[in-house]
């Protein structure tokens, strides 16, 4: 018998809200159960294992990052969106650690809608585009940029940055960086030829 008032969608809020508390990696059907105060049985209702519970944490944290990012880039051009792109991410991998390190988490594609798959290339396709960039430059653009805002977040995050220097300020430094990187990227057609 499900528990009334316990659907799919509030174990998975929770589990997310877990996430974040405990770390992605220690979110468990038990410790879920717990919270909830019923038996374990009782999330095998709404949740088939803990493999399907973590994905559908990642699929719902993938989909709130991209809502987020969109909303800073609308109506945003050049080095203004690629500001608004990556403060967005960063601020979302600060304030929901478990969440963010779920988008990481290697989903079966199947699995993934094809509705935020879409929105995440077209809002990331979409400001990168400003640059003049086409793929493959795009694609390369988009793992540079992955790797840059991941790994300051990661390293953030731990207290990676041990020197003085304000992180906030090398931040702006690391976009003004980019910005520059993007506005003279490399041409793989100028590759070719070389």
């Amino acid at each position: 018998m499900v528990r009334a008032g316990l659907t799919t969608e509030r174990v998975v809020e929770a589990a997310a809200d877990l996430a974040d508390e405990v770390g992605f990696e220690n979110v468990t059907v038990s410790a879920l159960a717990r919270n909830f105060g019923v038996k374990d049985a009782s999330m095998y209702s709404h949740v088939k294992s803990v493999q399907d519970l973590r994905s559908r944490i990642a699929l719902r944290a993938a989909g709130e990052m991209i809502d987020r990012i969109a909303t800073a880039v609308a109506g945003r051009a050049g080095k203004d969106a690629l500001v608004a792109f990556a403060d967005a991410y960063r601020a979302y991998a600060l304030e929901r650690p478990g969440r963010y390190r779920a988008t990481h988490m290697q989903l079966d594609p199947g699995l993934v809608p094809e509705s935020t798959a879409r929105r995440t290339a077209e809002v990331t396709y979409g400001m990168l585009r400003w640059y003049g960039l086409s793929e493959p430059d795009l694609t390369d653009a988009v793992r540079l940029l992955r790797s840059t805002f991941h790994g300051y977040c990661h390293l953030e995050s731990i207290g990676g940055f041990g020197a003085p220097r304000d992180v906030q300020a090398s931040w702006e430094r690391a976009l003004d960086a980019l910005h520059i990187a993007l506005e003279h990227w490399p041409r793989a057609e100028e590759d070719d030829r070389a």
